[in-house]
């Protein structure tokens, strides 16, 4: 099978398209042609091997493992002997290591959601489950509480909006100019254009800020936080080589440990319970994916370039 892979750290001219084993069946997995993918920072990450302080995790002179990508939409192969929710032809999506590729051996998985093209649905797993367990597990998000999406305009701020609104939650999202009228569509209350002005100083409070462009200290955050809140980080920017965004992160949790506001950091699990969750909410309506860029797999380093400039509008697919 084709499939993207890379023998070292690097920018994404390391990246090469190359013939490797389709991967075995194991009894408790599934076998997918995948027929869609979606890049995400994770995977910039990986390729690049930066931040160094991370690179204990996978590899520390060279990658552990040669491939790369996440999420995945396709078709059912073949099953193993244990599996008895899915069926060759089923049409399927979810996250397995290894996306960038022709097939993956899959356990993390769901029926894909009715309506959706195979596409849309490879732009949701990591953003949304992100999105959702951010807000709904870690921010406890009620009916009519002030929720703040800061960097509403990305992969996982799109789907952030729509999911505190499903949520029940009046919802502010910040961005950029050209993103206002995105956002508002998405279902915003309230849409803050950070290039003139400041959602800080407007003297509004929030019970969860859901944190995503990480651009903004402790001291900022704690101003718009209610006696209470909740700031969850799931983003923040690059940052410098040694520590990358891992910095900012920390200044965050250190700042929040004497205060009654509650700071968390956390990275998305890949649970079928809540990929299930989501194709109900796409399925309603109540949820949709927001596409920026379509790549072909062969353009993977062009689809991993221009996610590393860090102004894509929602999801940035790959075709395969």
């Amino acid at each position: 099978m084709r499939a993207v892979v890379r023998d070292r750290y690097g920018s994404a001219d390391v990246l090469e398209l190359t013939e490797i084993e389709k991967p075995g069946l194991e009894a408790d997995r599934v076998l997918v042609r995948v027929r869609a993918t979606s890049v995400n920072p994770a995977d910039w990450y990986a390729m690049s091997g930066l931040p160094y302080l991370a690179r204990p995790t996978v590899g520390l002179r060279r990658p552990r493992s040669r491939l790369l990508g996440t999420d995945y939409a396709g078709t059912v192969e073949a099953v193993g002997s244990d599996v008895t929710d899915f069926a060759p032809g089923d049409e399927v999506f979810g996250a397995r290591t290894g996306a960038f590729a022709e097939y993956v051996d899959a356990s993390s998985i769901a029926h894909k959601p009715a309506g959706l093209s195979f596409d849309e649905a490879a732009a949701v797993p990591v953003a949304a489950l992100t999105a959702l367990q951010g807000l709904r597990d870690k921010g406890r998000v009620q009916p009519g509480e002030h929720v703040l999406i800061n960097g509403a305009s990305g992969g996982v701020g799109t789907f952030a909006v729509q999911i505190a609104k499903a949520l029940g939650a009046n919802v502010t999202g910040v961005c950029s100019t050209g993103n206002v009228d995105r956002a508002r569509e998405l279902g915003a209350d309230h849409v803050v254009d950070y290039t003139t002005d400041d959602f800080t100083t407007t003297g509004k409070r929030y019970d969860v800020i859901l944190d995503v462009a990480g651009s903004r200290s402790w001291s900022d955050c704690k101003r718009v936080l209610d006696p209470g809140g909740r700031l969850v980080v799931v983003g923040a920017a690059k940052g410098g080589r040694t520590a990358g965004p891992l910095g900012h992160i920390a200044k965050l949790w250190l700042g929040g440990l004497a205060s009654r506001r509650k700071v968390v950091f956390f990275i998305a699990k890949f649970d079928q319970s809540d990929l299930t969750t989501l194709c109900e909410l796409l399925e309603s309506g109540a949820v949709k994916p927001v596409i920026d860029r379509r790549y072909q797999l062969s353009e993977i380093g062009d689809a991993l370039r221009y996610l590393g400039e860090g102004h894509a509008r929602g999801k940035v697919v790959v075709t395969i």
